[in-house]
């Protein structure tokens, strides 16, 4: 699974908001979907590397795409 650290919570949903990403619910998880992928994003600052490199390939981006939707 590809590594991506560091990420805190509120970024990656920023940059999955930029990729056409909507969320759907909130709780102790984000869930966010496009219409076709659904992703779960945990509350947690930072999100584990492999977890956030897992929805990063869940939502069908590559790691440098979604590095920079970080930005």
């Amino acid at each position: 699974m590809p590594k991506l650290p560091g990420v805190n919570h509120l970024d990656a949903v920023r940059a999955f908001e930029k990729a056409r990403f909507r969320i759907v619910r909130q709780g102790k998880h984000i869930v966010m979907s496009d219409g076709v992928r659904i992703i779960t994003i945990p509350r947690n600052n930072p999100v584990n590397a492999y977890t956030m490199g897992g929805l990063v390939v869940d939502a069908g981006l590559t790691i440098e795409t979604f590095k920079k939707l970080l930005r």
